[in-house]
Parts: structure tokens; C-alpha cells; sequence
């Protein structure tokens, strides 16, 4: 997105250069990541920068709001989904923005989806690093962080915040079959960075309100914490898991990352938010009148994960055959902007920034950055087969 130095990356760009780079990634862990790495990163520049923050702020302070938790109550679309002791704050926001075109055709960014859930915070670091070691030219005042964070930085707030005075033995990170998970690549960059177990839920084990897991010498370790990367939805279908443990449980662990924020943050929320980067969003069930033109709107499961069950040609006879109209979301379309020069045809990109909510500075800030490059109708494998300079990346920040 700024032109010289897109010009200047593609001009020194080679496939022995980028083979090397999936290479080191795959050697630094013993494993091939199981989604497609671009070929790319994306220069951002200050214009979109500032936007990017602005829209982050407006998005907060809605979040932040004394009347929140009471806003996003019926988010919980099953009396048994709430887990005990919830905290003041989700300690992860991430905030999903597509990159389109204002009308002078400058990129502006309008936003996707948002979750209350961690995301790849560690890979992210690791790819920077990689981009940065195999290609030439990615200029050292730019940066995947903001307001100042370098990596060392951002790496010690991670382990403030995910581990604090814990021994790291008795923080683990909980997964349903993690090794088989397409993010297990992060899940390996966070054991090696912080020294904590990662741990599928079938493995705990709870002697009343205290959880433990066995480790390698055959000995139990209560555990103190829990960062959490189980997504509901899978959890949900995955009746075949014996467990010891049950999300609704009162233990005594503090979460990383509480688990009810994965529902109050979430498109759920959409709604409640306005301006200039937001689209219309409304609850189904609350719309007084269809809108005439649904050719500019999606359609969206409140409760499905990975844009399952997304409808991007919506009709009204859709519309209308849907029984319960409160488990959907009517949203304006964001037209994407096919914007990153590759080798053949331009590249539209979502750009996802990853919040964490310091808890020194009782802040929730932007930490890093998560993008993924698409050619094809909507982001994401399906739509993206066979195709080049697609897939997940990171942005470099102008200052």
C-alpha cells in the first residue's frame, strides 16, 4: 500500500527466497504450520495507521462502557454457557477490519468482526522476524507494534500478562487435541517463549475445585492458570470428549483470557457499534423493514465460528425462510480493495489488530498485527486455492 515500497519488495522477490523462509519457520518447531503463509508482508502506511487506531479507540470505548456486560447479556444464547468468575475486562480483543477504498480511492478501513479471544500473538513475532531475515528493503523504523513497542517489549508484556508471578509449570495453555489444530504452530512458538504446558482438556483433572495435569516425570502439578485457546463452537460439537472438567465448573484458576468475553465480544456486538469505520449491522429479528438493496449486505450466524454459515448473496426469500431471526445478523457489505500488487493480479487484505489489556496500566492496547491476503470472493482457504501471494501475513507500520 505505499507504492515505493511494494515496488522495491516485488522487484527483489525470488521463490528460492520465500522456500527459505518456510523452511526456517518449519525448523524452528519440527513443524510445517498448516495454513498458507504468504509469500507477502503489507506496508501500511501513517494515514491508515491513524484510522486503524481511531477505529480501535471508538470500538473500546463502547467496550469499556459501565453498561457492556448488561448490553451483551443475551449473548449467551444458553443459560448453561456462562462460566463462573468473570473479571472486569477481556484480557484479549481482536478487532477484524477489511481495507477498501474511500471515495477519493484512498484505503480506509471498515470493520469485519471482532472477538474477545486471543489470537496468534506469538507466530505473529516469529514471522515477522522471518520476513525481515530473508527480504531486503523492509525499512527498520517500521514496525508490526505501535506507540513505541519493539519486540522485546511486546514479548515481556505477553509473559507479564499470560504468566505474572506464576511458576510457569503451573500455567498451561488449553486446547481441545491442540497437535491437530490448524494454529498449533502458535501453540509450539508460545510453549518455547513462556516454558508453559500445552494441554488438551482431556487431560485435566479435577480433585474438587482444583485442577492438575501429570507431566512427563508422572507427577501431578495443580494448576494456577489458564490461558485459554478452545473455541466454543468446536468444543460444542465435539461430543466424543471425555472430560474430567466442564467450562462451568468452579475452580480455583485464574484465566487468561476469561471464557465468557468469547461471546460478549463477538458479532454479537456488532450492532452496538457506530461510525465511520463500522457498517450497518443489525439483529435480524429487530429489523422493522428488510432493506431494499440486499445486494450490499451479508448475512451472519451470531453464533458460528471461521465464517461458517456466512451468506454473501442474500435474498429476501432467504431471509424469510430463517425460523429463529434472533440467531442472525444483517450486515452492510465491506468491499474489499484489491490493493497489494503481486505477480499477477492485485491482492485484496484484512487486516486483524490484536489487543491486550495491560494489567499495570489497566489499559487495553494494540500489540501486533495479523493479516491475510486474498484473490478470491471472500478471505479464507476455500476461496484461495491454487492461488499466490494469499494467505496469512503481518503489517509493517509506517511511523
Amino acid at each position: 500500500m505505499i507504492p515505493q515500497f511494494r515496488k522495491a519488495f516485488n522487484a527483489q522477490f525470488s521463490e528460492a527466497k520465500y522456500q527459505k523462509l518456510l523452511q526456517e519457520i518449519e525448523d524452528t518447531y519440527h513443524y510445517k504450520p498448516a495454513f498458507k503463509i504468504s509469500e507477502t508482508p503489507v506496508f501500511i502506511p501513517k494515514r491508515l495507521k491513524e484510522q486503524l487506531v481511531t477505529a480501535c479507540d471508538d470500538i473500546m470505548k463502547v467496550i469499556k462502557n459501565p453498561d457492556f456486560k448488561a448490553r451483551t447479556e443475551a449473548a449467551f444464547y444458553d443459560d448453561g454457557l456462562k462460566v463462573p468468575n468473570e473479571d472486569a475486562q477481556s484480557k484479549f480483543i481482536q478487532l477484524d477490519f477489511g481495507i477498501c477504498l474511500d471515495p477519493n480511492g484512498n484505503p480506509i478501513p471498515k470493520l469485519i468482526e471482532l472477538q474477545g479471544f486471543p489470537s496468534l500473538y506469538f507466530f505473529q513475532e516469529l514471522l515477522g522476524r522471518m520476513y525481515r531475515k530473508h527480504y531486503e528493503g523492509i525499512p527498520e523504523t517500521f514496525s508490526q507494534h505501535l506507540h513505541g513497542l519493539t519486540s522485546d517489549d511486546y514479548l515481556e508484556l505477553l509473559r507479564q500478562e499470560i504468566i505474572g508471578d506464576t511458576d510457569p509449570k503451573q500455567v498451561i495453555l488449553l486446547e481441545i487435541e491442540p497437535e491437530k489444530q490448524a494454529t498449533a504452530i502458535d501453540f509450539f512458538a508460545t510453549e518455547k517463549a513462556l516454558g508453559i504446558k500445552v494441554l488438551c482438556i482431556t487431560k485435566l483433572i479435577k480433585k474438587g475445585r482444583q485442577l492438575f495435569y501429570t507431566d512427563e516425570n508422572g507427577q501431578e502439578i495443580a494448576i494456577r492458570r489458564i490461558y485459554n485457546r478452545i473455541i466454543f463452537d468446536e468444543l460444542h460439537q465435539r461430543t466424543d470428549l471425555i472430560t474430567d472438567f466442564s467450562f462451568q465448573d468452579d475452580v480455583d484458576v485464574d484465566w487468561v483470557g476469561h471464557p465468557n468475553w468469547f461471546y460478549r465480544i463477538s458479532k454479537f456486538t456488532m450492532p452496538l457499534l457506530k461510525g465511520d469505520y463500522v457498517p450497518k449491522s443489525f439483529y435480524l429479528d429487530q429489523l422493522e423493514t428488510i432493506p431494499a438493496d440486499l445486494e450490499n449486505y451479508v448475512l451472519k450466524p451470531l453464533f458460528s465460528f471461521a465464517g461458517a454459515g456466512v451468506e454473501i448473496h442474500v435474498t429476501r426469500e432467504m431471509i424469510d425462510a430463517i425460523e429463529n431471526k434472533s440467531n442472525y445478523l444483517l450486515q452492510e457489505k465491506v468491499a474489499y480493495a484489491p490493493i497489494i500488487q503481486t505477480m499477477d493480479v492485485p491482492a485484496k487484505c484484512e487486516i486483524r489488530m490484536m489487543l491486550l489489556h495491560n494489567s499495570k496500566t489497566d489499559k487495553t492496547q494494540i500489540v501486533s498485527n495479523l493479516m491475510r491476503l486474498s484473490k478470491g470472493e471472500m478471505v479464507g482457504v476455500k476461496y484461495n486455492k491454487d492461488k499466490t501471494w494469499v494467505g496469512g501475513s503481518t503489517g509493517f507500520f509506517e511511523n
